[in-house]
């Protein structure tokens, strides 16, 4: 048997210290918002030779409008940019042919600030109702809401860290907050509590057999029977995400990002915030 409970002192050490960090960068930084959330326009255009990026920035300076974000591989230019008329979009037609009288346009889409809002109140609203759902559901299965409380806790404190690294890598990367970033973060609450009902799983399943068992013992040999396993399967999770990351395309690698840090999370969790969160609310139980 491991005991890994004495390393409760160091876990919370390490929680406080990214909770404490995504809080500073919160406030002094912010975060990068895509158009999901503030409104623009993207456009998405399919070259039929290589094209210099310079020379899209240009054509779009030349005509007064701000890009917000561009990227180009594989012939595919993405540009995201501010809302623009129906002369400015068959002026940027025109020179863009210039460039390519074969380019082909993918995708043509404008959204407004008012959506942006709509999708971040869907957000909050899915994960309190997911949280007061889980919260009931692992509470009546082990028939102790200090399970459930516990992992709800603990999911709070993967998404929080999530939103704070997002906050970083916005400042320091470009990293924005988009569509795809509340995919990621809905598939995180998934995440953070699968590790943690197994492991809450095999504890009631212990306590069944010896009653009497203390519950840091009780807790150190679920860990020791169930962290392996745990381990494994993160890391298979864990080094596909790492491929997208590095070798994926610029849509995408920071939806790969924001699901690999919310499996890191959700794997540490389990063991470093959701047990010993239990383990907490039952010495405040039994001093009671």
């Amino acid at each position: 048997m491991i005991n890994v409970m004495k390393f409760r002192p160091l876990f919370l050490f390490i929680s406080l210290s990214l909770i404490l960090v995504s809080t500073i960068s919160i406030i002094k930084w912010n975060f990068v918002k895509g158009i999901d959330f503030v409104g623009g326009t993207v456009w998405e255009i399919k070259f039929s030779v290589p094209v210099d990026q310079k020379k899209i920035e240009n054509i779009f300076s030349g005509q007064n409008i701000k890009i917000n974000t561009i990227s180009l591989a594989d012939n595919t230019a993405n540009i995201k940019f501010q809302p623009i008329s129906n002369d400015a979009k068959t002026a940027l037609d025109t020179e863009i042919a210039k460039l390519d009288p074969k380019y082909t346009e993918l995708r043509f889409e404008t959204l407004g600030p008012s959506l942006g809002r709509e999708l971040l109140q869907k957000t909050i609203m899915a994960v309190i109702l997911s949280s007061f759902f889980l919260l009931l559901f692992i509470g009546s299965r082990f028939k102790d809401v200090t399970f459930g409380l516990a992992a709800i806790l603990a999911m709070f404190h993967d998404t929080f860290i999530l939103i704070g690294a997002f906050s970083v890598l916005g400042h320091f990367f470009g990293a924005e907050l988009d569509s795809l970033f509340v995919t990621a973060l809905l598939t995180t609450l998934s995440a953070s509590v699968h590790d943690t009902v197994v492991t809450f799983d095999r504890i009631r399943e212990l306590k069944r057999k010896n009653i009497k068992i203390e519950w840091v013992t009780l807790a150190n040999t679920a860990v020791s029977e169930v962290i392996v396993r745990s381990i494994n399967n993160s890391m298979t999770i864990i080094f596909m995400l790492l491929a997208l990351v590095v070798l994926g395309g610029d849509t995408t690698r920071w939806f790969a990002m924001a699901l690999l840090i919310g499996v890191i999370c959700g794997t540490y969790s389990s063991t470093g915030v959701a047990i010993p969160l239990v383990l907490f609310f039952k010495s405040i139980k039994k001093k009671s």
